[in-house]
């Protein structure tokens, strides 16, 4: 086939986004995924490709902008994060005993993967039911669910593990504090 007869023939155009890609990302697996996103909404939005234009120019744009979104989601992803711990060390000193159960608990929470953590924190910690927080996550409702319950179950056998008698001792005294 023809190249007229086919205008919107991004093949022809795949060596040069992959390698604006790589030069973007600097990461083979990274610079794959990003053309592929760039190409999905190339695809969605190619009915607004005007006809006579430079595909590749609009191709590369869209690729662009991909990674800008990618950019300003892995800040704010980094922000929340960042902003979550200030959150947790600004809260109130418990206890010895309960400030470490509270560490090791709050450590288990943030070693979970990413998208099981988010899913717990919406409907564990903000509240929302399993449909809202589904569709916070733009995910369906099956795949919020088996998350959580994955979450769950990780974070009930973090409580099976680890021993609730502290390790720590009172130093000092005379023993007969209880009076």
């Amino acid at each position: 086939m023809e190249r007229k007869d086919r205008p919107f023939d991004v093949i022809g155009q795949l060596a040069a986004l992959r390698r604006y890609a790589r030069a973007l990302v600097r990461n083979s697996d990274e610079a794959e995924d990003l053309v592929h996103d760039a190409l999905v909404r190339a695809f969605e939005k190619r009915k607004s490709f005007r006809s006579g234009g430079n595909l590749r120019t609009w191709l590369l744009s869209i690729l662009h902008n991909a990674h800008i979104d990618r950019l300003r989601r892995n800040r704010s992803l980094t922000r929340r994060h960042d902003e979550a711990v200030v959150e947790a060390e600004q809260s109130l000193p418990a206890g010895q005993e309960h400030a470490v159960r509270l560490q090791q608990v709050r450590d288990a929470f943030f070693d979970l993967p990413e998208e099981q953590r988010e899913a717990l924190h919406l409907v564990a910690i903000e509240d929302l039911s399993y449909q809202e927080a589904a569709n916070a996550l733009g995910i369906p409702i099956g795949t919020l669910m088996s998350r959580i319950s994955r979450a769950r179950a990780q974070l009930r056998e973090f409580e099976e593990k680890t021993p609730r008698v502290s390790h720590l001792k009172l130093i000092g005294g005379s023993g007969n504090e209880s009076s």
